[in-house]
């Protein structure tokens, strides 16, 4: 069962660490620009901050997207697409995968957004972690929101029960700690 979660999640995996890949080129670098235009919110502090950027949005679904696709025809040619539950329901098909890699890298990209907006009303810098239980509470946030989303895309399209889309989101939680460590060991990301 891990195995075939693994596998339905892979191509969002995928797609973020390409995506913080991304984020570290001059290309991204060129076309940055912050996804509240670096307007503040009515308490006079920024609405989501410098990090929640339109090239990192459209770029995650591009992302998603090609994972989804390249996923489905190796999954196909194997022949064990069987073992993706987002062909529990529906065919594995090129159409198919293209709108569930878009709707993958939306839900990721949109489920972050509460999030950034709640941590700077706080005070929480764009980037930045706080300390004490803040810290912590943020630290457990950080690695469930996007997912929730994610998986909410799974829930629907492949009619998997809650329990084991609770199940997704804490094997999710923990995946995307490792990943973060290891992007952060490879000095790709800034922090945990």
């Amino acid at each position: 069962m891990v195995i075939n979660m693994y596998i339905t999640m892979l191509p969002v995996i995928i797609g973020g660490i390409m995506n913080m890949v991304f984020t570290k080129t001059p290309v991204y670098k060129k076309l940055k620009k912050p996804m509240d235009g670096g307007r503040n919110f009515r308490d006079g502090k920024r609405i989501f901050g410098d990090n929640k950027t339109w090239a990192g949005f459209f770029s995650m679904i591009i992302f998603c997207c090609i994972s989804q696709l390249s996923e489905g025809i190796i999954l196909k040619i194997s022949d064990i697409d069987y073992r993706n539950e987002f062909y529990l329901r529906h065919e594995n098909m090129l159409f198919y995968n293209m709108i569930i890699g878009i709707l993958l890298g939306a839900a990721y990209m949109i489920m972050e957004l509460p999030n950034s907006f709640i941590k700077r009303r706080i005070g929480i810098p764009s980037g930045k972690t706080a300390q004490g239980i803040t810290g912590k509470i943020f630290f457990i946030i950080d690695q469930i929101d996007s997912l929730i989303g994610v998986m909410l895309i799974l829930y629907f399209a492949s009619g998997i029960s809650f329990a084991k889309y609770m199940l997704y989101i804490l094997l999710g939680g923990i995946t995307h700690i490792s990943v973060n460590a290891a992007l952060y060991g490879l000095k790709i990301r800034k922090n945990l």
